[in-house]
């Protein structure tokens, strides 16, 4: 039976397209959860939301203000998404009103930051009022329902692949989420686990927003979020998004990523015009060759192919340096949004033998360039 989508009316604020607006970009690209039929986004007002990310007409408008936006749309949306990821901690007053105006016509309120509108007074007694929900995704579990490590991981005989990065909100989800669908695609049952808020909302059914919990039980989330997934749905393969850099100064998650899921291999994105860490001009990026050594150093993984950010790069550009790596880095490079996971796909069956033969064996018929390597 098809899920029912809830509609939803993404709240971006000028951030549409921008490392900040990462999770509304996400959720215009794909979501299980959702139907979006708009975005607020004042500077982009008029655009599609497809076409403004460089990508297909998705059909999903762009609007100047909530109030345009329910002037205009034929029904009111069943729900408000906050789609920032700001490194602030509480938003600001002028969008503290337009939650207000959210939940006065009747929207539910779906938050993703670690400021938790369900423990707001005013939030909680202005959604009694209009009998609506306020739904937190980061806000963590209670502390009887988090597990720390047991060693359980070990247990898990399928192929786990991390998806992580050189910094933040250069597309690891985008990559993670693009491979899920093409490994189902072709027959091979893939599970994605969630690190972050945004997929989530977009419907990952293994996972948890691993910066809002306890230092302590990260690992252990991480791990038993795969340890569920193996168990539960006997995949081919699971598929674990990366959070932020092993090289960020400023975060962790990565390692917890490393220790929790004990990868089998590793795809690292990498935006290469980006010339300063994403929220921080000060802290230059680091090289492709730099993360991967560090990764290599500390897990018995292997990076086993590239996957590029497209932003700032014209596609003569994104051509011109996937060939410059694979010569340099002798792995499989590519941008999934434009040329789409084959790569991905030879590099997981050559990687992993039993990948492979099943690849060959259940899509002969469909892909015969695939399976004839």
């Amino acid at each position: 039976m098809a899920l029912l989508k809830e509609t939803a009316l993404i709240y971006c604020g000028n951030q549409f397209g921008l490392a900040d607006g990462k999770t509304a970009a996400a959720l215009v690209r794909h979501s299980q959860m959702y139907t979006i039929v708009g975005v607020i986004d004042e500077l982009l007002a008029g655009e599609d939301a497809g076409e403004a990310l460089g990508e297909a007409k998705k059909g999903i408008p762009i609007f100047a203000s909530l109030e345009d936006a329910l002037n205009i749309l034929s029904e009111v949306p069943d729900c408000y998404i906050y789609g920032k990821a700001p490194l602030d901690a509480c938003i600001p007053f002028e969008e503290r009103l337009l939650v207000l105006a959210a939940i006065k016509n009747g929207m539910n309120i779906i938050n993703g930051l670690h400021q938790f509108f369900t423990e707001d007074q005013e939030f909680v007694q202005m959604a009694a009022q209009h009998h609506v929900q306020i739904k937190d995704i980061r806000k963590p579990p209670q502390l009887k329902d988090l597990h720390v490590f047991t060693g359980r991981i070990s247990e898990v005989n399928v192929p786990v692949i991390a998806v992580l990065g050189t910094d933040c909100a250069c597309g690891k989800m985008t990559t993670a989420v693009e491979l899920n669908q093409a490994l189902n695609h072709l027959g091979i049952k893939s599970v994605l686990i969630a690190t972050g808020q945004t997929s989530l909302m977009q419907g990952a059914r293994y996972g948890v927003a691993i910066d809002a919990l306890i230092s302590q039980f990260v690992i252990g989330e991480i791990e038993h979020a795969v340890v569920q997934a193996f168990e539960n749905e006997r995949p081919d393969v699971i598929l674990v998004e990366g959070q932020s850099a092993v090289s960020h100064p400023a975060f962790m998650s990565s390692l917890g990523i490393l220790k929790g899921s004990m990868p089998d291999g590793i795809i690292l994105q990498h935006p290469p015009a980006r010339k300063f860490r994403c929220d921080f001009p000060n802290l230059a990026m680091p090289t492709v060759e730099s993360e991967i050594k560090l990764i290599e150093a500390i897990s018995p993984a292997r990076v086993i192919a590239i996957a590029l950010s497209h932003e700032d790069l014209a596609d003569a550009e994104v051509l011109q340096i996937i060939e410059n790596y694979e010569q340099q880095f002798q792995l499989p490079t590519m941008d999934v949004l434009s040329q789409g996971c084959q790569k991905l796909i030879q590099a997981l069956g050559q990687y992993l033998p039993k990948l492979n033969q099943k690849t060959k064996r259940e899509n002969s018929a469909q892909n015969p360039v695939l399976a004839a390597r």
